[in-house]
């Protein structure tokens, strides 16, 4: 019995680790072939004969994002998109500049839990958990403090300092996708019915007519 029961462990943790990742390696590696037209849960292999060392680099983290924005903040990804070569690793990263008081709104990655390292300032930053419980984390950090979102959880970064901010996340997915929570309540295409955002919101449907036209 206790056999068995380990045996069922081993399956349910096997089937866990396949579904909740991203697809495993099963050689060195998968550069993505863009070209390809296969449609695959991730990008097809581009031929291991024309893979070559760029397939694997970018350049360009050393250089500040574009924060002139109403966040005050700009997130520079490295993902599968600019390097190729992550393709099935299960691995990205992102750059993120915060101008004093800019904010990486409240955003969802559901393809990854992020780890977040603070370069430059200091940074309050937060996740919430699921229903029902709604609980807030919040922590105050400062150069070279590491946080933790769990993959899913709605998580924000603000600098409320009088100086720019520099932070690096890395996020076990090669891509990890982004919901802002704001945008796609607020600026989904089409728009939420204004009287389904009303109730839920518990305001006048004007409040959200409001909200909507800044989106």
């Amino acid at each position: 019995m206790a056999s068995q029961f380990i045996l069922l462990a081993l399956l349910v943790a096997s089937a866990y680790h396949a579904f909740a990742s991203d697809p495993g390696m099963l050689q060195d590696f998968c550069v993505a072939d863009k070209m390809s037209q296969v449609l695959v849960n991730g990008f097809a292999c581009k031929d291991p004969k024309a893979v070559t060392a760029e397939d694997f680099f970018f350049s360009g983290l050393h250089m500040a994002g574009n924060t002139s924005n109403k966040q005050g903040s700009a997130v520079t990804g490295v993902n599968v998109a600019q390097i190729a070569g992550l393709n099935t690793l299960g691995v990205s990263l992102a750059r993120v500049d915060y101008t004093p008081f800019g904010q990486n709104p409240p955003h969802i990655h559901p393809r990854a839990t992020e780890i977040l390292t603070v370069l430059e300032g200091s940074l309050y930053v937060g996740f919430v958990t699921s229903n029902p419980d709604n609980k807030l984390f919040v922590k105050v950090l400062n150069k070279g403090d590491v946080f933790v979102f769990p993959q899913g959880s709605v998580h924000f970064q603000f600098n409320y300092g009088t100086n720019s901010a520099v932070a690096l996340a890395a996020l076990s997915s090669m891509n990890p996708g982004v919901i802002t929570v704001a945008n796609a309540v607020f600026g989904s295409n089409p728009n939420i019915s204004g009287k389904i955002l009303a109730k839920a919101f518990q305001v006048d449907k004007l409040v959200v007519d409001r909200i909507q036209a800044q989106f």
